[in-house]
């Protein structure tokens, strides 16, 4: 065990944010903190790593090992380039290596001293070879590339980085000091889809412990074998990856409201009871009615279960219902200086679709969304709007909020129709009661913004959303309020987002910004994911063509095309599982005759007419799976 939590309390002032809680993390086990914003999963981290103590309990590391902290934001102003910076983590190596130079140069001469310079030179030469010394400089270019700095940037000064960037140049120092538990908060912020499976690759293969809050949930999928859950300043454990703790999750809720009901139902049983025995008037009736009570008394009374999505209520209904042909967008290009970013664009989206538009950092997903929105001008192509076509736009930046209004007066200046109450409870059910209200937006979090933003675009009741990264600062329980949402949702959705859970459970269609052009994929995540190492072969050919191609090719054809991959796959993975179980039975087959050939077997004669007829058996499975081996092979070969 390398971390050991005991009992930590903390409380800021009369706000408890941990109370008595217990965990512990193994050593090279991956598990996530996860919690709704403000749950207090940062402060825990923090307290883990000392920057904050614990009112009350123990924190225990385990001695000798080394604990590694990214925080969410990084405050870093060192004039060293990128590549400087992350290299000065193998400072030791590189100087062992400069070491070994010197020495070896020393050995050319005549040294009095060859025979204990020649030993020293042996044992500093196998450490460094031990710790892969020669490839630190490749490894340094790995991690770079892996977290989505091209080699034109490796040269930076880290000054001159924005805050997302400087926040994977700290996450690069990390991953490659190797620490013995490395605490992670939010680490796939700023990254992009590609970087943040490259993450999961290295943290996969990562050969310490790992603690990690983050609200990615297919990244957790991927990443973690446990999940500490922080409600209502409350630990609970749970082993597995998210998905298999939202089950055990909703399962162990619905196991509380039961008790919970039953026992409410057997107090009122009770009281009932009681007050029929008190209404006889008879001695032996009311001291029966007294020790009932006193039973009720003694019982443990449970507590009503916490209604975690009764709090924010997100409904997007349209006023008007959209024609057919909601966008269409001919020949859309964009460049900046020294900065083409797309050119020749061509696609449209139908009434009812939720179209995802994906692509790395800095390809121009959020520009698209800009011109179509009117904030910012094409250098060519055409766009079209449909009838009764009304949008509503979410963007990731809030530029489009008043910093300088109170949360309140963000509302009633854009519906200046709706009354005092009206907009006190539309901002209730956003999370925003009392004296909250008249906060400044200024004052406001990311997350409190994000949910104001969102009520404004509930509030417009427009027929086609354009969302931009409408996921960023929301946590678990409110990103699966806006999936419910969006997906019943009767209008049009067009979004960008690095959210891949997200887009797995809203999205219907996929665009993907490649290339400076747009290849078309009809499914979601999970179906990008499967086509999208076929289809890159295709596109790298000619990936202009090959995109228009894509987009104006019929949905027929795509579906049958779906469909035969997918049947080809159900055969591939039938006869897989036909030639496992093949190979078992013929396992099984020779074990049972080395056991015949023993003396004390073929002797017994019960023993061997148990393994004889067990032979038999699997002489008759085989039969049957040797002619379905061959009738699959057939299909095999004909289908290619």
């Amino acid at each position: 065990m390398i971390l050991s939590v005991q009992n930590i309390t903390k409380a800021f002032g009369t706000d408890v944010i941990v109370s008595d809680a217990s965990f512990h993390i193994q050593d090279r086990e991956k598990a996530a903190l996860i919690g709704i914003n403000g749950a207090g999963k940062t402060t825990i981290l923090r307290m883990i790593a000392g920057d904050l103590p614990a009112d009350d309990g123990v924190i225990s590391i385990a001695k000798g090992k080394s604990i590694g902290y990214l925080k969410q934001h990084q405050d870093v102003n060192s004039s060293s380039s990128i590549y400087g910076e992350l290299l000065s983590v193998k400072r030791d190596l590189l100087e062992m290596e400069e070491d070994l130079r010197r020495m070896e140069v020393r050995m050319n001469t005549d040294a009095p001293d060859y025979e204990q310079l020649m030993e020293r030179y042996n044992r500093v030469l196998t450490e460094f070879e031990n710790r892969n010394g020669y490839a630190v400089k490749s490894e340094v270019t790995g991690v770079l590339k892996g977290l989505g700095f091209s080699e034109e940037e490796f040269d930076k000064p880290i000054c001159t980085l924005s805050g997302g960037q400087k926040t994977r140049v700290a996450l690069g120092r990390l991953l490659l000091a190797k620490p013995d538990l490395l605490l992670l908060d939010e680490p796939t912020n700023h990254l992009d889809l590609n970087s943040i499976a490259w993450l999961e690759n290295y943290l996969l293969n990562y050969d310490s412990a790992v603690l990690i809050v983050a609200h990615d949930r297919y990244f957790l999928n991927r990443v973690v074998t446990k999940i500490i859950e922080l409600d209502n300043g409350h630990v609970m454990s749970f082993d597995g990856d998210y998905s298999a703790y939202a089950q055990k999750k909703a399962q162990l809720r619905e196991t509380q409201w039961k008790a919970y009901l039953n026992q409410q139902q057997e107090i009122r049983h009770q009281e009932e009871v009681i007050r029929k025995l008190k209404s006889f008037n008879r001695e032996k009736s009311i001291k029966r009615a007294e020790s009932r009570e006193k039973m009720l008394d003694k019982m443990e009374v449970l507590e009503k279960p916490t209604e975690i999505k009764a709090d924010m209520h997100l409904k997007f209904s349209p006023r008007i219902l959209s024609g057919n042909d909601v966008l269409k967008v001919e020949g859309l290009s964009k460049s900046y200086p020294s900065n083409p970013l797309f050119s020749d664009l061509d696609f449209s989206i139908r009434r009812g679709e939720r179209v995802a538009l994906i692509g790395d950092n800095g390809t121009g997903k959020t520009t698209i969304l800009k011109i179509i929105n009117g904030l910012e001008a094409a250098d060519a192509g055409r766009i079209v709007t449909g009838s009764r076509v009304q949008i509503g736009y979410y963007d990731q930046e809030h530029q489009l909020l008043h910093m300088e209004k109170t949360l309140f007066d963000e509302i009633s200046d854009v519906y200046p129709d709706m009354t005092e109450t009206e907009i006190r409870n539309v901002l209730a059910s956003f999370l925003f009661t009392g004296d909250d209200v008249y906060k400044r937006v200024s004052e406001a979090s990311g997350g409190e913004r994000g949910r104001l933003a969102l009520a404004r675009l509930m509030l417009s009741k427009a027929n086609f959303l354009i969302l931009d990264e409408p996921t960023n600062h929301l946590d678990i329980t409110s990103k699966e309020i806006l999936e419910e949402a969006l997906s019943n949702y009767t209008g049009t959705v067009l979004y960008v987002s690095h959210d891949r859970y997200f887009i797995n459970r809203t999205a219907t269609r996929i665009l993907e910004l490649k290339n400076r052009s747009l290849v078309n994929y009809i499914g979601n995540y999970d179906y990008y994911l499967e086509k999208v190492e076929e289809l890159s072969k295709i596109y790298s050919a000619a990936p202009a063509k090959a995109a228009e191609a894509a987009v104006s090719s019929s949905r027929e054809d795509r579906a049958r095309r779906k469909e035969e991959q997918a049947q080809k796959r159900r055969l591939l993975n039938e006869l897989k599982r036909t030639e496992e179980r093949i190979a078992e039975l013929e396992e099984q087959d020779q074990e049972i005759d080395a056991q015949l050939a023993q003396e004390e077997v073929f002797t017994n004669v019960e023993e061997c007419t148990r393994l004889t007829l067990e032979k038999a058996s699997v002489a008759e499975e085989l039969e049957a799976l040797y002619q379905k081996w061959e009738e699959l092979s057939e299909q095999e070969a004909a289908d290619n």
